[in-house]
């Protein structure tokens, strides 16, 4: 029968409880970002809204049609994009002042160009699809082409990484592994003990008992 070690076995134990909830929490995640895409997806056929002064949180805006009146570009900056053709090059983001002394209050998408050099645009109505931004969580990706630039591809709700279905069979494979090397190592040492067997003392032939 086969001895279990309290510490080592407790240890262990508790590796392969933590992994397996690691397993089970990916799949929750996996049902909710499924809900989400499909959030998004609905956005995309909702009525156009005015852009909000403060970007919700819980991204309920994301891929909706939305207005918006950029008073001037305070600055510009320009990251890797594609067109609606799918070719790679530069869409370039204006970050635009929408009140009397307000700062950037919208960040906007103006187009996209092979060259990474600002457009020469001085603001005015946009009318695009809101879209995440790294910096500044929400922006405005421009469908009417405000700079005379072709229209940056906004992409699609689909395209958001979920890749939790991975990790929880990742979480799952490391846990059966675990549970497998520990019990293959502990009946491999204890086989090794058991034919061994007890030591034998050697007593000299002397005629002593």
């Amino acid at each position: 029968m086969m001895r279990w070690p309290i510490l080592p076995t407790a240890l262990v134990a508790a590796a392969v409880a933590t992994m397996t909830g690691l397993g089970v929490w990916q799949l929750e995640r996996l049902q909710w970002k499924q809900g989400l895409i499909a959030q998004l997806e609905a956005n995309r056929g909702k009525p156009p809204v005015a852009w909000p002064a403060v970007a919700p949180a819980d991204g309920s805006l994301l891929y909706r049609r939305a207005n918006g009146f950029c008073l001037q570009p305070v600055a510009w900056r320009a990251t890797a994009g594609r067109n609606l053709q799918d070719q790679p090059g530069w869409s370039h983001i204006a970050s635009c002042r929408t009140g009397g002394a307000e700062g950037p209050g919208m960040q906007v998408d103006v187009g996209w160009s092979k060259a990474g050099e600002a457009p020469a645009w001085r603001g005015g109505v946009v009318e695009g699809v809101i879209v995440p931004d790294s910096q500044h969580r929400i922006r405005l990706v421009a469908t009417n082409s405000p700079a005379g630039l072709p229209p940056s591809r906004p992409g699609l709700p689909s395209e958001m990484p979920n890749n939790h279905l991975f990790y929880a069979l990742q979480w799952f494979f490391f846990a059966i592994a675990a549970a497998v090397i520990y019990v293959l190592a502990l009946r491999k040492r204890q086989q090794g003990t058991a034919a061994a067997g007890p030591a034998v003392v050697d007593e000299k032939e002397d005629g002593t008992a």
